[in-house]
C-alpha cells in the first residue's frame, strides 16, 4: 500500500553529505507536519538518515528497503 506524502525527493546515488545538505534545504521550504518520501541507493543513508532525523527534531515514520534502494517517510517536526 502507498503511503502518502506531501513531497518526493529522490537523492539516486548521492553521498551522504550532499543528500543532507539537499535534504535540509528542501524541508526548510516545507511545513511542520507535512512528509516527505525520500528514494535513496547509499547504503550510509540507512545510518545516517535516521541520526539526522532525530538531531533535527523530524519524524522518520517508516524506512522501507529494496535491494539496494531504501525509501524513507519523514514528518517535518
Amino acid at each position: 500500500m502507498e503511503k502518502h506524502f506531501d513531497l518526493l525527493y529522490d537523492a539516486g546515488p548521492t553521498g551522504c553529505g550532499e543528500l543532507i545538505m539537499n535534504l535540509f534545504l528542501t524541508m526548510k521550504k516545507m511545513e511542520p507536519g507535512q512528509i516527505i518520501k525520500v528514494i535513496s541507493y547509499d547504503p550510509g543513508a540507512r545510518e545516517d538518515l535516521p541520526a539526522w532525523c532525530r538531531m533535527q527534531k523530524h519524524t522518520l515514520l517508516n524506512r522501507e528497503d529494496f535491494g539496494k534502494t531504501s525509501y524513507y517517510f519523514i514528518e517535518k517536526g
